[in-house]
């Protein structure tokens, strides 16, 4: 087990590319400027600039699209792409939480342990600490025991170390928060069904199982007197880490390798809810959003990667706006203009036709080179893709990077203004009157300031000066790690 103190995000969220430079402004190549080299590839530049453009009528018929897909998500399960899941996330934090909590976040193939001390209104957070742990191999396919075994294990040793600021008010046991980013049917505020494992764990007898009982029984083996007091997924968790510091955040967004947002909904707004009672009327939808399809420009290049995907047909909004499918398209568009337009010359590497090959932190990165010759964009590209550029193609390159991320910024910012449209509607007009902020978390949003600016400014058009002066898009860095554990607090069996 490798265990070592960390200060970056957990793996869903590792996109990163280098200490960008001040972001360049994009040449545009015109037919009259360019060289042989790149004019057999300048109209598959225009068809691809054209099939993606996002145009405010576009973005604003995606925008009512969320809004309408939300509601019917709403009204029944299955009523449309978006799963619309009740959290039973009833209660936020207010700032006056008290004491020792943790969190545990297992979202891929390392997970995290966190602990923090709060001390209320005045002193708010007082210490925290994080440790990340990997997992090894061969327990991403075994048995459901072993799993959370291990994990209890490492949750034992992270307890061991409390000390120092930490201690724990007496009488009391310790409490967890569990941010589980996997498909689960959540059936309280401390339970969900696992519905089945992805991100290549397959570890058998726990489809089926509540997963809080499954790591409740390994903590109890381990002889560790812990509960888990809130089982969340990470974007509600950010929503809860967010909300500690800003009654006014309302909405949040993950933007790293995959992507998702969730925002507080009133109770009376779920005709799908039975019997479920919340204190305060409100409650945290998790949209699901990356199952949006309605109205997005998609080009051949998107259908061709949606074909050959493990998931055909599903996730259509996540594959053109999230950091895991970025840079494979602007691949897929390079090796079409190598083929047809010999863009880096007769020989087409092989490491260029390797799905994949190109990720969105080079594609990224590129967009960052401000230099004259951008040699940046030439040793990029040929440490990743095997190929030989002169400045003429790596105009080009650049240019099509700029497409596909502008594509997706805008389309991200239009998924936004559904949600808030959505809660508009509903609340008869107060919400576009007032301060509301949209938390951001995730690497994506944070390393690539092109796609960041493009997502700015999609939001300030469809809503307008006016509107969008209320509306404040704020990063909010590893905001999940500590939410969960703040939502323990929140649920929490004691008395504040």
């Amino acid at each position: 087990m490798s265990t070592n103190t960390i200060t970056s995000s957990p793996a869903v969220r590792s996109f990163r590319s280098p200490t960008p430079r001040s972001p360049r402004v994009t040449m545009l190549l015109r037919p009259t400027t360019v060289s042989s080299t790149t004019a057999a590839s300048v109209p598959i530049l225009t068809k691809l600039q054209k099939d993606c453009a996002t145009p405010v009528p576009v973005l604003r018929n995606i925008a009512d699209n969320m809004a309408a897909d939300m509601r019917a998500g709403l009204a029944a399960d299955g009523g449309s792409d978006l799963k619309m899941i009740l959290s039973f996330v009833d209660s936020l934090p207010t700032g006056n939480e008290r004491g020792l909590f943790y969190a545990l976040d297992l979202g891929g193939t390392n997970f995290r342990v966190l602990r923090t001390q709060l001390g209320g209104r005045d002193e708010r957070v007082i210490d925290t600490e994080v440790e990340q742990v990997s997992i090894p191999q061969d327990l991403m396919s075994g048995t459901s025991e072993e799993l959370f075994d291990f994990i209890a294990s490492a949750l034992a040793k992270f307890v061991k170390k409390e000390g120092g600021k930490f201690v724990l008010p007496t009488g009391r046991s310790r409490e967890t928060g569990f941010t589980f980013s996997f498909p689960v049917k959540q059936t309280s505020i401390d339970s969900g069904i696992l519905i089945k494992w992805t991100k290549g764990f397959s570890v058998s007898g726990t489809p089926g199982k509540d997963i809080v009982a499954c790591l409740n029984e390994a903590m109890g083996r381990q002889g560790l007197d812990m509960r888990v007091s809130a089982l969340v997924n990470d974007t509600v968790a950010t929503l809860a880490g967010a909300r500690y510091w800003d009654d006014e955040v309302m909405v949040a967004v993950i933007l790293g390798t995959g992507t998702n947002a969730c925002y507080v909904e009133s109770v009376e707004a779920i005709p799908k809810l039975q019997g479920h009672k919340s204190t305060s009327g409100k409650t945290i939808i998790n949209t699901e959003w990356g199952a949006f399809s309605k109205g997005l420009p998609l080009t051949e290049y998107d259908r061709a990667m949606d074909a050959e995907s493990i998931n055909p047909g599903e996730q259509l909004f996540e594959k053109t706006i999230s950091g895991m499918y970025l840079g494979e398209i602007v691949r897929r568009v390079l090796v079409r203009m190598a083929e047809t337009g010999s863009l880096f010359g007769k020989h087409v590497p092989e490491k260029l036709q390797t799905p994949f090959a190109l990720g969105t932190p080079n594609i990224s990165s590129m967009q960052q080179d401000t230099s004259k010759d951008l040699e940046a964009v030439g040793s990029i590209l040929y440490e990743a893709t095997g190929v030989d550029s002169n400045l003429d193609a790596r105009k080009m390159v650049v240019e099509v990077c700029d497409t596909i991320a502008k594509r997706g910024g805008r389309l991200a910012g239009a998924g936004i203004v559904g949600i808030l449209q959505k809660m508009e509607e509903d609340s008869k007009g107060v919400v576009f009157g007032k301060r509301m902020v949209v938390a951001m978390d995730g690497g994506l949003y944070e390393h690539y300031p092109q796609y960041k600016r493009y997502l700015k400014n999609a939001v300030a058009e469809l809503l307008g000066p006016e509107l969008s002066s209320h509306v404040v898009i704020e990063h909010s860095k590893d905001g999940s790690g500590i939410g969960a554990a703040l939502l323990a607090a929140t649920n929490s069996m004691y008395e504040h």
